[in-house]
């Protein structure tokens, strides 16, 4: 018999750590390979980690709600070795005690410069962590954490965060040592991380525990919201012929291919054309540098009864309407059946948003970080139109809403872009329009 070790996955690319939400064996337990082991929360997806072989649960390692780093062994199995040496645990390295100790006289620094130094030199902070303390100011110093041996996650960051009350370096007292008691000088405790806001609850009122996935949405808009300067432009596009052109195809379409053909699907395809020929639009914000990325990956926002969902359309540009539309129809069907994977959710350039299903007709996305922007489509409704001539018709208008990030795009390029979905969907016709 051997003991194998099951890691942290990683789901998805900029991953780095993830919460077991709840474990699904327990010791004793025997499973076969790729049999489900627990459900685990990062801040883009819920997936349940599979089993890598094939034998009997021995110890859970990490506790439900623990946060731990990708790689990191949640669980031991015990399986059939043929008579090969059983394997050795990893075991965790011991926590360290603080040194207390300050620097000699004439360079004395601030106590939360000290320990901020020893922190990082222990490798205290995930990078996860790291991050998002560096993103909003947050002196890890000041935190006390609620993880395994007192590890800060980022369960206790976005408590801060959501609070307001942002703990930084300015807050921390500095200790002035005497050289004669420098040595021995006692580092200043760290407060606790600030309580949730305090809603009153009235008598009738309902209490709704927040989920992983709820918890990670949150997280990912406060994030885009935070770091990304928004700003805003629409257009008014006539798609009368679209209407026309998708109603005169929709019942023999439904007929010959088992699903219905929809507006949607027009819209997606005509936003890929246009990534493609303004590339600047298909580009993300990396710190020091842009990317514009080569792939034209479209998400699509896929809303379930308590949570939303963002699976992604590999190379759109690629595709038909009828691929966009069939793909679109088997995403969705993923998302609200429980199914959707979390791979499916990678790789996503550009979002294009469906909120004229709700009736909506104008409104302000919040962009899918790290992309640089997200299209809202509207609802289609018919307004009266003062034409050429000046004659007033009845018109199928629709208004695209665009969300952007002014770090990464400027007004011309999305102007031009839009301008280019635009003509693309006023010229949609029998005539130069197929949807295979």
């Amino acid at each position: 018999m051997a003991i194998e070790n099951i890691l942290m996955p990683q789901l998805g690319e900029s991953v780095t750590e993830g919460t077991i939400e709840k474990w699904l064996v327990k010791p004793g337990d025997t499973v076969n390979k790729y049999d489900p082991l627990a459900e685990v929360n990062t801040d883009k997806v819920t997936a349940e980690v599979p089993s890598s072989f094939a034998g009997t649960i021995k110890e859970l390692i990490a506790q439900e709600g623990e946060t731990l780093a990708v790689g990191a062994i949640i669980c031991t199995i015990e399986i059939e070795d043929d008579g090969a040496v059983e394997a050795a645990i990893v075991a965790a390295p011991a926590k360290e005690e603080p040194v207390n100790e300050m620097p000699a006289a004439g360079s004395q620094k601030p106590a939360s410069s000290l320990n901020r130094e020893k922190g990082k030199e222990a490798g205290r902070y995930s990078p996860a962590v790291l991050r998002l303390s560096q993103d909003n100011g947050i002196d890890l110093t000041l935190v006390e954490g609620s993880g395994k041996e007192g590890r800060i996650t980022r369960k206790d960051l976005l408590a801060i965060i959501e609070s307001g009350n942002i703990p930084t370096a300015s807050t921390a007292p500095v200790i002035e040592a005497p050289a004669s008691v420098a040595s021995a000088a006692a580092p200043v405790p760290a407060p606790k991380p600030a309580e949730p806001v305090n809603v009153p609850v009235m008598a009738g009122d309902t209490e709704i525990p927040i989920t992983g996935v709820r918890r990670a949405i949150a997280s990912n808009m406060l994030r885009s919201k935070h770091e990304a300067p928004h700003a805003w432009m629409m257009i008014e596009v006539d798609v009368t012929n679209l209407v026309q052109y998708r109603d005169s195809l929709k019942s023999d379409f439904k007929q010959k291919e088992g699903f219905n053909l929809t507006y949607f699907a027009f819209f997606v395809k005509a936003v890929a054309q246009a990534l493609k020929e303004f590339p600047m639009m298909n580009s993300m914000w990396a710190g020091d540098k842009i990317i514009m990325k080569k792939d034209i990956n479209i998400s699509i926002a896929v809303a379930s009864d308590d949570a939303l969902f963002v699976p992604v359309i590999n190379h759109a540009d690629e595709k038909t309407i009828k691929g966009i539309g069939r793909e679109v129809q088997e995403l969705a069907g993923k998302v609200r059946s429980g199914k959707l994977k979390s791979a499916e959710m990678q790789g996503g350039t550009f979002t294009v948003n469906n909120t004229g299903s709700f009736g909506s007709v104008q409104s302000m996305g919040i962009i899918n970080y790290p992309q640089a922007a997200i299209l809202q489509v509207e609802s289609i409704v018919k307004r009266p139109m003062i034409m050429d001539g000046g004659m007033i018709a009845a018109r199928d208008m629709v208004n695209l809403c665009l969300s952007l990030d002014h770090r990464v795009l400027d007004g011309l390029v999305c102007g031009q872009f839009l301008a280019r979905v635009k003509e693309i969907l006023e010229n949609v016709s029998a005539d130069n329009t197929s949807v295979y």
